[in-house]
């Protein structure tokens, strides 16, 4: 073999290592440009992911502070209206303590009521020897029915009839505009045992207490229908 043949044939062989390294290189770069599309495609997705649970989390945060708001919004109006219930409620309630004023002015009838309330008091308290405290205004009334009030008491009771006691200590006199804060008593009497450990309140303003506390739940349910009764 010649020169000229050798030389042939090592340009050959070059062109075919060039040729070689050209493929290879090519083929890295179709591969290193795939897997970088690959790695994008990648990122994209997860920055895509990420951006959609930011958006979840703020609508949720959102959503909550829309039900915090309705909810704070519902029981104001709720307030709004048990307020107003109670307002109307308790003006009946005063309506029905201005008209207890009037009781004392029907002097025979308050009289047979005192004597009833006296009746009661000693009933309830079954004692032999009571304490009686009743308005200043009230007092001549109450020591004109004390003596059948221990007579009908000592029938009912099938005892002898009790000792009374009225007390120089008297209740607050009616309510005036004078001193519309002070405290007051409408009428009626307060009985205590002797030694003062058993107390029975009979008064007008204690018995109207009793009787709206008792009538309160039918009293709102004719106001306000079922919900509120």
């Amino acid at each position: 073999m010649n020169d000229t043949d050798v030389s042939k044939q090592i340009q050959q062989m070059v062109r075919f290592i060039r040729q070689e390294a050209e493929e290879k290189a090519n083929e890295i770069s179709v591969s290193a440009e795939e897997e970088f599309n690959i790695e994008k495609l990648q990122l994209v997705e997860a920055e895509k992911k990420k951006i959609r649970q930011e958006y979840e989390r703020k609508e949720k945060q959102v959503e909550v502070r829309k039900k915090i708001e309705y909810s704070m919004q519902l029981n104001a109006s709720r307030i709004k209206v048990l307020q107003a219930q109670d307002d109307l409620v308790n003006s009946m309630k005063d309506a029905a303590a201005k008209e207890l004023l009037n009781i004392s002015g029907d002097h025979r009838n308050y009289k047979r009521l005192l004597k009833d309330l006296v009746v009661q008091s000693l009933l309830r308290l079954k004692e032999p020897s009571v304490l009686l405290r009743c308005r200043k205004e009230d007092l001549h009334l109450v020591e004109s029915v004390l003596d059948s009030a221990k007579g009908e008491y000592a029938d009912k009771a099938k005892v002898h009839a009790p000792e009374i006691i009225v007390d120089n200590v008297h209740l607050p006199p009616a309510p005036s505009p004078q001193n519309e804060h002070a405290r007051f008593c409408s009428g009626g009497v307060v009985l205590a045992s002797r030694d003062g450990k058993i107390v029975f309140e009979n008064t007008l303003d204690a018995r109207l207490d009793v009787v709206f506390r008792k009538k309160l739940p039918e009293i709102r349910k004719s106001l306000f229908g079922q919900i509120a009764a």
